[in-house]
């Protein structure tokens, strides 16, 4: 079992915060509202998608790199992919 798996209900709820706060966004800006008021709704989406991620590197580290049966190639390997995921995620 994955750590996506294991922690499905939480990371579910968090990307699910994510879709209403892109809804409030939105409306916002539909609605014409203040140009601070997009500007917070902006910074908390990029707190919960930060979040997210985090849990996400967290989960990946400890359940891939840390794995005590892994290879020195496949952490490696491992190490290789998830920092060109952080390097795109961090552009």
């Amino acid at each position: 079992m994955s750590h996506t798996s294991k922690n499905q209900k939480s990371l579910l709820n968090r990307v699910r915060r994510i879709k209403g706060q892109a809804a409030s966004l939105e409306t916002a800006l539909a609605s014409d509202e203040s140009c601070l008021k997009v500007l917070q709704q902006v910074a908390a989406m990029r707190g919960a998608i930060n979040g997210l991620m985090s849990e996400l590197l967290e989960g990946h580290i400890r359940e891939h790199l840390m794995k005590d049966d892994a290879t020195p190639q496949a952490r490696s390997e491992d190490l290789e992919e998830i920092v060109t995921v952080i390097r795109s995620y961090l552009k």
